[in-house]
């Protein structure tokens, strides 16, 4: 039965993004606002692949206060990247550079609205991060961050990136941390049924000492760590 779920997984989540993430590419081509619809749709899809083919269940716990803010997400599997704009309304991420240089991708996610983040960048690249992310909190857009800069299995603290205590001082906006338990059931290949719980932790305030923040931020991700 695990077989045959993932097997119509993948076959409908990919064949529906073979035909969403160019439709939502040409659009943003052609008028940048065409291009959000096809892509809240294709992380609407995600979703309802998920939930229906998958037979997972998504839960979650908390508020999400909805305000332009740092929203550090705990990252375990591609399941909550692809499904921020289902958890979220319209967010902002910070997204690898390396994204941007794929056809049709550029044109989308720049439509949709990004950061993208390069891994060596010099101080006139941070500046222009920084003030791409300040346009889009002013616009009342919430930004999606993983602190932890990569995937982590679940159960497994991992220390937060230095560049997203930078980001926090420099922006001067709160942190909403949320917890996400996806590892054990969303494998990169044989994916499990069951239930995916979000966890809303509370809002950090702007202007804590960096050691203070990062205490509070590593603790709210890992609440849903067993033990």
């Amino acid at each position: 039965m695990i077989a045959l779920r993932n097997l119509a997984f993948y076959v409908a989540f990919y064949s529906g993004s073979a035909v969403l993430v160019p439709f939502a590419g040409l659009m943003g081509t052609i008028h940048a606002p065409w291009a959000r619809g096809p892509i809240q749709a294709w992380s609407n899809w995600h979703r309802w692949c998920v939930t229906r083919l998958l037979g997972i269940a998504v839960r979650t716990e908390g508020v999400n206060p909805g305000i332009p803010a740092l929203y550090a997400i705990k990252h375990e599997s591609f399941f909550e990247a692809i499904d921020a704009p289902v958890l979220l309304d319209r967010p902002v991420p910070f997204a690898k550079a390396e994204l941007f240089r794929i056809p049709g991708w550029a044109a989308a996610s720049s439509a949709w609205g990004a950061v993208a983040v390069e891994r060596e960048q010099g101080a006139k690249m941070l500046r222009q991060m920084v003030g791409q992310a300040r346009s889009y909190a002013a616009e009342g857009r919430q930004l999606v961050i993983f602190p932890e800069g990569t995937r982590v299995p679940h159960g497994g603290p991992a220390p937060l990136q230095a560049g997203f205590a930078g980001l926090y001082k420099m922006l001067g906006l709160p942190v909403v941390p949320v917890a996400v338990d996806s590892g054990p059931l969303y494998h990169r290949r044989w994916k499990r049924p069951g239930t995916i719980t979000y966890r809303f932790g509370e809002i950090i305030a702007p202007g804590l000492p960096r050691e203070e923040m990062e205490r509070r931020v590593g603790e709210a991700l890992n609440a849903l760590n067993p033990g």
